[in-house]
Parts: C-alpha cells; sequence; structure tokens
C-alpha cells in the first residue's frame, strides 16, 4: 500500500460524507416545505448555528408564501427567548453565544421550530443545556413546538426532568413524526388557537 492510497481513501470518504449530508439537509429544508403550516401563524426559526442544520432557504421560501418569519434573540441565562421580526435583507445583529438575530420588532410566534441534538419517538428532546427552548415554550403553552433535524439524531430515550416540554412534532430528513396516532393538521389546529381579528 502506497502513502497515498490512505490520503486518496480518506478524500473520497470525506466527499461521500458532505455528500450524504448534504442531501440530508436538502430533504429535511423539503420536509418543512411539505408541512401543512396554519397561512396566519407566526413561525420562529432558526438562524442556525454552525453545527445545527441550516434552514434559512425554508425561511424564505415560506416568508415568500406569505408566512410572517421571527426569529429568536437569545436573552440572558435564566429567561425566555426573545422572537423578533425577520424578512429576506432583514438586518442581523450579534447576540449571545454566536448567535445572531435580527433588528426586527419583537412578536409572539404560535409555530416554533426548536433546534435539538437528540430527540426520541417520545417527541423528548435534548438541547444544549441552556434551557432557552423549555422556559420559552413553557411560557407559549398555545404554540406548537416542533422539533427539525436529522433521523440520524434519534436515539432510545432521551432522559427527561420535571421541567423539560416535550415537542408537538419533530420533521427530519425522512418525515414528520407526531404524537401517538396523531396526524400532523391535527396535532397543528389542536394546539394551534389564533384570536380572531376585530
Amino acid at each position: 500500500m502506497s502513502l497515498t492510497e490512505p490520503r486518496d481513501a480518506k478524500r473520497s470518504l470525506r466527499a461521500l460524507m458532505r455528500a450524504r449530508t448534504a442531501a440530508s439537509a436538502h430533504a429535511l429544508i423539503d420536509a418543512v416545505l411539505a408541512l401543512a403550516l396554519p397561512a396566519d401563524a407566526i413561525l420562529a426559526g432558526v438562524i442556525p448555528l454552525p453545527s445545527e442544520p441550516d434552514l434559512m432557504p425554508a425561511w424564505h421560501e415560506l416568508h415568500r408564501r406569505g408566512h410572517v418569519v421571527v426569529f429568536p434573540e437569545t436573552t440572558p441565562a435564566g429567561k425566555a427567548l426573545l422572537f423578533r421580526h425577520w424578512q429576506p435583507g432583514s438586518s442581523l445583529l450579534a447576540g449571545r453565544f454566536g448567535t445572531v438575530h435580527p433588528d426586527g420588532l419583537e412578536a409572539v410566534p404560535d409555530i416554533v421550530f426548536v433546534p435539538l441534538l437528540a430527540w426520541d419517538r417520545r417527541l423528548a428532546r435534548i438541547g444544549y443545556g441552556g434551557g432557552y427552548y423549555d422556559r420559552t415554550l413553557a411560557g407559549l403553552p398555545g404554540a406548537v413546538a416542533i422539533g427539525f433535524g436529522f433521523a440520524q439524531q434519534e436515539v432510545a430515550s432521551v432522559p427527561t426532568g420535571p421541567y423539560d416540554v416535550p415537542l408537538d412534532a419533530m420533521v427530519t430528513d425522512r418525515g414528520v413524526v407526531t404524537a401517538g396516532d396523531r396526524s400532523f393538521a391535527d396535532t397543528v389546529s389542536g394546539r394551534h388557537r389564533r384570536p380572531q381579528r376585530s
């Protein structure tokens, strides 16, 4: 075996894994865009950290379709997230822990897309350990919490505590998971209650 063979094999494996990751990311974006989201719902997305799936193409498309899109501002420890209006071209401000957020007005989301490191079929999730989404979701009892990530992030059981808020649904590159035998439409309509505008 020559010294170049392992190097070539590693180069090939890296290219293969990048291609698989890109394909999974495209499938996840397609799955998000296929969700039957209520037209009047304010959607809370995420501007991704380097380790998170990049759903910015989905947020752009959902905005184009007429949805109001907001992104979180990471607040000081112990506080719930704030959500700010976003549209393509919005100015972004540096936030805590390497995050960025739009400089738009604050808004209260109806549907919150939740990043995660792992999830299970009970729709429990584990995040980065700050408790931001659990505090935020506890303060938004009518909001629908949709986790997003890759199917490979599923684990047999996520350890949970008394303050952990479960997801209402999970969208992955392989489809949507909901609690029990409920459809995604039933899940969203059962929680999403926009007040009537006069």
